[in-house]
């Protein structure tokens, strides 16, 4: 019998390798994605504190997102934690996109977030 690798687990692997060359700093804190099939978020983080700058996500009661898991609610949380770096003083990032596909939620929040001022 096959044992089939479940895809999470492949992402988690992916996630390792791209964190052993991405890493975020004092000038240029990483932006990680979270993705879950109902929500996403986005945290800034600085690697040599171990600081989360600033952070956005669809659970947030006042950002009033009705469904968490889409495109649009993607583009919402991309602006949204562009404005929260503009508020600490972030104005480039290195984007982590944590072993998911850069496509569909991931690109959506991405190119907001680009939209919105961040850098990289």
């Amino acid at each position: 019998m096959i044992n089939k690798v479940s895809r999470n687990a492949m992402r988690l692997e992916r996630h390792k390798r791209i964190r052993n060359t991405v890493s975020g700093t004092n000038d240029r804190p990483r932006l990680s994605v979270f993705r879950s099939n109902a929500n996403i978020s986005a945290q800034i983080i600085d690697d040599t504190k171990g600081v989360t700058l600033a952070s956005a996500s669809t659970l947030e009661s006042g950002l009033k997102i009705k469904n968490g898991g889409n495109v649009e609610a993607a583009k919402i949380i991309g602006a949204e934690i562009a404005k929260r770096a503009k508020d600490v003083n972030v104005k480039k990032v290195v984007f982590d996109r944590s072993g998911y596909l850069y496509h569909g939620r991931v690109k959506a929040l991405a190119e907001a977030a680009r939209e919105n001022g961040l850098e990289f």
